[in-house]
């Protein structure tokens, strides 16, 4: 088996083997999906599949500056010339939706924008904002019952939209690295009392419902997840009692929906993430049944392909898509790669975004 094989992703055909993971880059001025983001996407289309950056379904959900959203026609409108780059130059493409929930700064948010969380516990660490530099995370009000079941709506309605009128592939539901889903699950970030807090069912119960409502506007098979079992990113607690239990059964309910995949995170490499405790990863697969992909510190052909070698169906790439938008052909040439520039990770502009 190889990375550069053709896979079918359901009814979908990737062209080989290597994902482009979803990065935030911080380019989409007025939250709005841009020209600068059409070229940036379709220089790295050899991919066989391209994942967007977080992108926000609501209002609620920018936690960030300058991240995309996808809930007003001119974001719709800026997702679909994103789509057609990509498809004119032969790729696949699925928009991650990200709502940050506590992860944010009132500075970030468009008016009408409110910080929620599971629970009124403020995240450790600062975020930064164009107005007045780097500021704390703010307290996020807790989620009503009313809240939950809108905030699902919005997952749903933003999908709909991309898949039926943007034209993207699919949508990614962004259950990992801190962000309200998995501030759902972790009970580090949830301290309910109700039907969505306490037990592992309880918590993963936002996140299954989600990808219930989402599934059923787009097709199970245009939906995929990603989750980052023993992450600790943004303040997550990174080993608790009934995680396997959690993500067993998480798996198993995804399973039962019909998603099309399972993107699991590894930052052991790349963000100095705690090891893993358990074999987490094969947990999933085994519990799941479908395509799993995976990777973290994916520098060469031969870390692409121990991936697949692992037991695991495709492999993500993140941070050498950034200074290597022909990776693909890189690979397969056995060309070094070049090292990009992190300080220009997250700019305004050209500069080490399109100009490598």
């Amino acid at each position: 088996m190889s990375i550069f094989e053709s896979y079918e992703l359901g009814d979908i055909e990737l062209k080989n083997r290597i994902i482009m993971a979803p990065m935030t880059r911080n380019r989409a001025i007025d939250n709005i999906p841009n020209d600068l983001m059409a070229t940036y996407y379709g220089q790295r289309a050899g991919a066989g599949l391209i994942i967007s950056e977080g992108t926000s379904p609501s209002l609620n959900g920018i936690g960030y500056p300058r991240i995309p959203g996808a809930y007003s026609p001119a974001q719709i409108e800026g997702w679909e010339q994103i789509a057609k780059t990509i498809h004119d130059k032969g790729g696949k493409f699925f928009v991650q939706l990200m709502h940050c929930g506590r992860i944010a700064a009132n500075e970030n948010l468009p008016d009408g924008g409110e910080v929620l969380a599971p629970s009124p516990v403020k995240a450790a660490g600062q975020m930064y904002t164009d107005i007045k530099g780097v500021v704390p995370h703010v307290t996020p009000r807790e989620m009503t019952p009313k809240d939950i079941e809108h905030a699902q709506q919005e997952y749903a309605d933003s999908a709909e939209m991309l898949v039926k009128r943007a034209g993207v592939d699919g949508v990614e539901l962004h259950s990992a690295n801190g962000y309200l889903m998995e501030q759902f699950l972790n009970p580090r970030s949830n301290v309910r009392e109700d039907g969505y807090g306490g037990g592992f069912k309880n918590r993963a119960r936002f996140v299954v419902e989600t990808a219930e409502k989402v599934a059923k506007v787009i097709g199970a098979k245009r939906l995929g997840i990603r989750v980052s079992p023993y992450g600790a990113f943004n303040d997550m607690e990174h080993d608790y009692d009934d995680l396997v239990e959690l993500y067993s059964y998480l798996a198993q309910e995804m399973r039962r929906i019909g998603l099309a995949y399972i993107h699991i995170v590894d930052h052991r490499d790349s963000m100095d993430a705690p090891e893993f405790k358990t074999d987490i990863k094969q947990t999933i697969k085994l519990n799941f049944g479908g395509t799993i992909i995976t990777g973290g510190g994916i520098h060469s052909v031969e870390d692409a392909e121990k991936v697949l070698k692992d037991g695991f169906d495709l492999a993500y790439i993140a941070r050498s898509y950034i200074s290597n938008p022909d990776l693909v052909q890189k690979f397969l040439n056995r060309d070094e790669l070049k090292q990009p520039n992190p300080d220009l990770f997250y700019t305004p502009g050209p500069e080490g975004y399109t100009d490598y």
